[in-house]
Protein backbone atom coordinates (compact mmCIF):
# COMPACT_ATOMS: atom_id res chain seq x y z
CA UNK A 1 0.00 0.00 0.00
CA UNK A 2 1.07 3.49 -0.30
CA UNK A 3 -0.21 5.11 2.62
CA UNK A 4 1.61 4.16 5.96
CA UNK A 5 -2.05 3.52 7.29
CA UNK A 6 -3.84 0.40 7.18
CA UNK A 7 -7.25 -0.06 5.87
CA UNK A 8 -10.28 -0.84 7.74
CA UNK A 9 -11.25 -4.12 7.39
CA UNK A 10 -14.91 -4.22 6.75
CA UNK A 11 -17.05 -6.89 7.04
CA UNK A 12 -19.57 -10.20 8.63
CA UNK A 13 -20.16 -13.83 9.88
CA UNK A 14 -20.87 -15.15 6.84
CA UNK A 15 -21.80 -18.67 5.70
CA UNK A 16 -19.69 -21.62 5.17
CA UNK A 17 -22.63 -23.70 4.06
CA UNK A 18 -21.40 -26.42 1.08
CA UNK A 19 -17.90 -25.85 2.46
CA UNK A 20 -15.93 -23.44 4.06
CA UNK A 21 -14.12 -22.75 0.22
CA UNK A 22 -17.35 -20.41 0.22
CA UNK A 23 -16.98 -17.99 2.46
CA UNK A 24 -15.06 -15.87 0.85
CA UNK A 25 -17.20 -15.66 -1.80
CA UNK A 26 -20.25 -15.00 -0.07
CA UNK A 27 -18.15 -11.98 1.93
CA UNK A 28 -17.20 -10.51 -1.35
CA UNK A 29 -20.95 -10.76 -2.41
CA UNK A 30 -21.80 -8.32 0.02
CA UNK A 31 -19.05 -5.78 -0.46
CA UNK A 32 -17.03 -7.13 2.67
CA UNK A 33 -12.97 -6.96 2.92
CA UNK A 34 -12.64 -8.87 5.95
CA UNK A 35 -14.91 -11.71 7.06
CA UNK A 36 -15.78 -14.07 9.93
CA UNK A 37 -16.31 -17.65 9.72
CA UNK A 38 -16.78 -21.50 11.51
CA UNK A 39 -14.37 -23.85 9.99
CA UNK A 40 -17.23 -26.48 11.48
CA UNK A 41 -20.12 -26.50 12.28
CA UNK A 42 -20.43 -24.42 15.46
CA UNK A 43 -23.36 -26.81 17.61
CA UNK A 44 -21.46 -30.00 17.13
CA UNK A 45 -18.36 -31.65 18.80
CA UNK A 46 -17.49 -33.68 15.87
CA UNK A 47 -16.45 -32.68 12.07
CA UNK A 48 -15.12 -34.26 9.04
CA UNK A 49 -11.21 -33.46 9.11
CA UNK A 50 -10.85 -30.27 5.78
CA UNK A 51 -9.95 -31.82 2.25
CA UNK A 52 -6.91 -31.42 0.56
CA UNK A 53 -9.26 -29.48 -2.06
CA UNK A 54 -11.79 -27.99 -0.04
CA UNK A 55 -7.91 -26.39 1.70
CA UNK A 56 -6.90 -25.52 -1.75
CA UNK A 57 -10.36 -24.07 -2.60
CA UNK A 58 -10.45 -21.68 -0.05
CA UNK A 59 -7.13 -20.56 -0.11
CA UNK A 60 -7.85 -19.77 -4.26
CA UNK A 61 -10.87 -18.39 -3.33
CA UNK A 62 -9.50 -16.08 -0.75
CA UNK A 63 -6.48 -14.99 -3.11
CA UNK A 64 -8.80 -14.02 -6.02
CA UNK A 65 -11.32 -12.07 -3.76
CA UNK A 66 -8.35 -10.29 -2.29
CA UNK A 67 -8.74 -11.49 1.42
CA UNK A 68 -5.35 -11.57 3.78
CA UNK A 69 -5.01 -13.85 6.31
CA UNK A 70 -5.45 -10.81 8.58
CA UNK A 71 -8.60 -10.02 7.18
CA UNK A 72 -10.35 -13.12 8.59
CA UNK A 73 -11.42 -14.20 12.05
CA UNK A 74 -12.53 -17.60 12.50
CA UNK A 75 -14.73 -18.83 15.20
CA UNK A 76 -14.83 -21.72 17.78
CA UNK A 77 -17.41 -24.35 18.30
CA UNK A 78 -19.98 -22.68 20.84
CA UNK A 79 -19.51 -26.13 22.85
CA UNK A 80 -15.61 -25.65 23.98
CA UNK A 81 -15.52 -24.32 27.32
CA UNK A 82 -11.96 -23.88 27.83
CA UNK A 83 -12.39 -23.02 31.82
CA UNK A 84 -14.60 -25.92 32.50
CA UNK A 85 -14.52 -27.47 36.23
CA UNK A 86 -14.59 -31.33 35.58
CA UNK A 87 -11.91 -33.03 34.04
CA UNK A 88 -14.28 -34.81 31.20
CA UNK A 89 -15.83 -32.48 29.51
CA UNK A 90 -12.30 -30.02 30.21
CA UNK A 91 -10.28 -32.89 28.41
CA UNK A 92 -12.71 -32.69 25.32
CA UNK A 93 -13.15 -28.84 25.08
CA UNK A 94 -9.64 -28.98 25.05
CA UNK A 95 -9.13 -31.71 22.76
CA UNK A 96 -11.84 -29.75 20.58
CA UNK A 97 -10.49 -26.54 20.79
CA UNK A 98 -6.87 -28.12 19.16
CA UNK A 99 -8.75 -29.15 16.33
CA UNK A 100 -10.00 -25.81 15.45
CA UNK A 101 -6.05 -24.50 15.97
CA UNK A 102 -5.10 -27.32 13.24
CA UNK A 103 -7.67 -26.41 10.70
CA UNK A 104 -7.11 -21.98 10.99
CA UNK A 105 -3.39 -23.62 10.32
CA UNK A 106 -4.34 -25.94 7.55
CA UNK A 107 -6.45 -23.03 5.76
CA UNK A 108 -3.38 -20.65 6.29
CA UNK A 109 -5.22 -18.56 9.03
CA UNK A 110 -3.40 -16.48 11.71
CA UNK A 111 -6.42 -16.24 14.09
CA UNK A 112 -8.44 -18.23 15.82
CA UNK A 113 -11.95 -16.29 17.88
CA UNK A 114 -13.39 -18.08 21.08
CA UNK A 115 -15.31 -17.47 24.29
CA UNK A 116 -12.67 -18.03 26.89
CA UNK A 117 -14.86 -20.07 29.02
CA UNK A 118 -17.82 -20.32 31.93
CA UNK A 119 -17.24 -21.41 35.67
CA UNK A 120 -20.76 -23.10 35.80
CA UNK A 121 -20.45 -22.34 39.20
CA UNK A 122 -18.47 -24.73 40.23
CA UNK A 123 -14.91 -23.27 40.64
CA UNK A 124 -13.76 -20.07 41.56
CA UNK A 125 -13.22 -17.36 39.50
CA UNK A 126 -9.62 -17.18 39.72
CA UNK A 127 -9.57 -20.78 39.20
CA UNK A 128 -11.18 -20.67 36.52
CA UNK A 129 -9.19 -17.82 34.43
CA UNK A 130 -6.09 -19.78 35.45
CA UNK A 131 -7.86 -22.59 33.65
CA UNK A 132 -8.67 -21.26 30.81
CA UNK A 133 -5.19 -19.77 30.24
CA UNK A 134 -3.33 -23.29 30.88
CA UNK A 135 -6.09 -24.49 27.78
CA UNK A 136 -4.44 -21.65 25.67
CA UNK A 137 -1.14 -22.92 26.63
CA UNK A 138 -1.38 -26.05 25.79
CA UNK A 139 -3.22 -25.51 22.33
CA UNK A 140 -0.25 -22.83 21.39
CA UNK A 141 2.30 -25.58 22.15
CA UNK A 142 0.59 -28.28 19.68
CA UNK A 143 0.10 -25.60 16.73
CA UNK A 144 1.91 -23.13 14.91
CA UNK A 145 1.09 -19.64 13.45
CA UNK A 146 -2.32 -19.20 14.86
CA UNK A 147 -3.41 -16.70 17.64
CA UNK A 148 -5.70 -17.45 20.29
CA UNK A 149 -8.14 -14.57 20.25
CA UNK A 150 -10.25 -14.28 23.48
CA UNK A 151 -13.68 -12.29 22.87
CA UNK A 152 -14.77 -9.99 25.15
CA UNK A 153 -18.65 -11.36 26.48
CA UNK A 154 -21.70 -10.29 27.96
CA UNK A 155 -20.75 -11.58 31.12
CA UNK A 156 -24.45 -13.65 30.53
CA UNK A 157 -25.07 -16.90 33.10
CA UNK A 158 -21.61 -18.07 34.28
CA UNK A 159 -19.67 -16.76 31.64
CA UNK A 160 -15.88 -15.02 32.10
CA UNK A 161 -14.28 -12.31 30.06
CA UNK A 162 -16.83 -9.88 30.82
CA UNK A 163 -14.79 -7.38 32.18
CA UNK A 164 -11.60 -6.88 30.83
CA UNK A 165 -9.55 -6.97 34.00
CA UNK A 166 -10.53 -10.61 33.38
CA UNK A 167 -8.89 -10.95 29.87
CA UNK A 168 -5.99 -9.62 30.91
CA UNK A 169 -5.87 -12.35 33.93
CA UNK A 170 -5.87 -14.52 31.64
CA UNK A 171 -3.39 -12.99 28.63
CA UNK A 172 -1.12 -12.65 31.82
CA UNK A 173 -0.93 -16.43 32.03
CA UNK A 174 -0.24 -17.44 28.85
CA UNK A 175 3.46 -18.19 28.16
CA UNK A 176 3.75 -17.28 24.28
CA UNK A 177 2.17 -13.70 24.40
CA UNK A 178 2.68 -12.61 20.92
CA UNK A 179 -0.04 -15.17 20.30
CA UNK A 180 -2.80 -14.26 22.11
CA UNK A 181 -4.85 -11.51 21.49
CA UNK A 182 -8.47 -10.17 22.55
CA UNK A 183 -11.72 -9.75 19.99
CA UNK A 184 -13.95 -6.82 21.78
CA UNK A 185 -17.66 -7.46 20.82
CA UNK A 186 -19.70 -4.04 20.89
CA UNK A 187 -23.04 -5.61 22.11
CA UNK A 188 -21.23 -7.53 24.36
CA UNK A 189 -19.07 -5.01 26.48
CA UNK A 190 -21.97 -2.35 26.33
CA UNK A 191 -24.09 -5.61 28.05
CA UNK A 192 -21.48 -5.78 30.30
CA UNK A 193 -21.38 -2.31 31.61
CA UNK A 194 -18.88 -0.34 29.07
CA UNK A 195 -20.98 2.42 27.87
CA UNK A 196 -20.75 3.35 24.27
CA UNK A 197 -23.79 5.88 23.52
CA UNK A 198 -21.32 9.12 23.17
CA UNK A 199 -18.25 10.03 22.20
CA UNK A 200 -16.90 11.26 25.73
CA UNK A 201 -17.91 7.28 27.37
CA UNK A 202 -16.98 5.59 24.46
CA UNK A 203 -13.17 7.45 24.95
CA UNK A 204 -13.37 6.37 28.49
CA UNK A 205 -14.45 2.55 27.71
CA UNK A 206 -11.76 1.95 25.18
CA UNK A 207 -9.72 3.90 27.09
CA UNK A 208 -10.37 1.03 29.99
CA UNK A 209 -9.35 -1.40 27.30
CA UNK A 210 -6.50 0.09 26.27
CA UNK A 211 -5.17 0.63 29.65
CA UNK A 212 -5.95 -2.74 30.91
CA UNK A 213 -4.71 -4.81 27.87
CA UNK A 214 -3.49 -2.28 25.02
CA UNK A 215 -4.63 -2.20 21.82
CA UNK A 216 -1.56 -3.84 20.32
CA UNK A 217 -3.26 -7.11 21.51
CA UNK A 218 -6.37 -6.07 19.38
CA UNK A 219 -7.15 -8.67 16.44
CA UNK A 220 -10.70 -7.87 15.57
CA UNK A 221 -14.04 -7.05 16.31
CA UNK A 222 -17.62 -7.63 16.46
CA UNK A 223 -19.76 -4.83 15.16
CA UNK A 224 -23.30 -5.21 16.95
CA UNK A 225 -26.01 -2.68 18.09
CA UNK A 226 -27.49 -4.50 21.49
CA UNK A 227 -31.31 -5.38 21.96
CA UNK A 228 -30.53 -5.38 26.07
CA UNK A 229 -30.35 -2.68 27.91
CA UNK A 230 -27.17 -0.98 29.19
CA UNK A 231 -25.21 -3.43 32.25
CA UNK A 232 -28.16 -6.14 31.96
CA UNK A 233 -25.38 -9.05 30.80
CA UNK A 234 -27.70 -10.20 28.29
CA UNK A 235 -26.24 -11.31 24.48
CA UNK A 236 -28.92 -9.88 22.35
CA UNK A 237 -27.63 -8.71 19.04
CA UNK A 238 -29.06 -5.57 16.69
CA UNK A 239 -28.71 -4.07 13.54
CA UNK A 240 -26.71 -0.95 13.58
CA UNK A 241 -28.24 1.70 14.69
CA UNK A 242 -31.18 -0.10 15.76
CA UNK A 243 -31.05 -1.23 19.43
CA UNK A 244 -30.02 0.60 22.59
CA UNK A 245 -26.09 1.86 21.71
CA UNK A 246 -27.14 3.68 18.11
CA UNK A 247 -24.41 4.87 15.91
CA UNK A 248 -22.27 6.90 18.48
CA UNK A 249 -19.73 3.71 18.64
CA UNK A 250 -19.31 2.93 15.05
CA UNK A 251 -18.83 6.02 13.80
CA UNK A 252 -15.98 6.61 16.66
CA UNK A 253 -14.03 3.30 15.73
CA UNK A 254 -14.36 3.98 11.80
CA UNK A 255 -12.85 7.46 12.60
CA UNK A 256 -10.00 5.82 14.88
CA UNK A 257 -6.82 4.80 13.29
CA UNK A 258 -6.36 2.12 16.26
CA UNK A 259 -9.18 0.04 14.67
CA UNK A 260 -7.60 0.12 11.70
CA UNK A 261 -5.85 -3.26 9.87
CA UNK A 262 -7.77 -5.97 12.26
CA UNK A 263 -11.12 -7.65 11.03
CA UNK A 264 -14.26 -5.61 11.88
CA UNK A 265 -16.77 -8.05 11.66
CA UNK A 266 -20.63 -7.09 11.20
CA UNK A 267 -22.94 -10.05 13.21
CA UNK A 268 -26.46 -8.15 13.33
CA UNK A 269 -29.15 -9.79 13.21
CA UNK A 270 -30.58 -8.66 9.72
CA UNK A 271 -27.89 -10.17 6.80
CA UNK A 272 -30.00 -8.95 4.22
CA UNK A 273 -28.53 -4.89 4.96
CA UNK A 274 -25.02 -6.57 5.85
CA UNK A 275 -24.54 -4.64 2.91
CA UNK A 276 -25.52 -1.42 4.06
CA UNK A 277 -24.22 -1.84 6.86
CA UNK A 278 -20.92 -2.03 5.89
CA UNK A 279 -21.32 0.72 3.20
CA UNK A 280 -22.11 2.69 6.19
CA UNK A 281 -19.65 2.21 8.49
CA UNK A 282 -17.09 3.03 5.38
CA UNK A 283 -19.19 6.13 4.94
CA UNK A 284 -17.87 7.32 8.40
CA UNK A 285 -13.88 6.52 7.69
CA UNK A 286 -14.57 8.59 4.02
CA UNK A 287 -14.42 5.71 2.30
CA UNK A 288 -16.12 5.80 -0.70
CA UNK A 289 -14.89 2.69 -2.37
CA UNK A 290 -13.91 -0.74 -0.97
CA UNK A 291 -10.37 -0.66 0.56
CA UNK A 292 -8.49 -4.36 -0.80
CA UNK A 293 -5.58 -4.61 0.76
CA UNK A 294 -3.51 -4.81 -1.88
CA UNK A 295 -5.02 -1.69 -3.23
Amino acid sequence: MSSAKKPYYVGAHVSAAGGVQNAPLNAAKIGANAFAVFTKNQRQWNAKPLTPEGIAEFKANCEAEGFLPEQILPHDSYLINLGHPEAEPLERSRNAFLDEMHRCQQLGLCYLNFHPGSHLKKIDIDACLGRIAESINIALAESEGVTAVLETTAGQGTNLGWRFEELAQIIDQVEDQSRVGVCIDTCHIFAAGYDLRTEEVCEQSFGDYERLIGFDKLCGMHINDCKSVFGSRVDRHHSLGMGEIGWAPFKYIMQDDRFRGVPLCLETIDETIWDQEIQQLRTFAGEKQLERADA
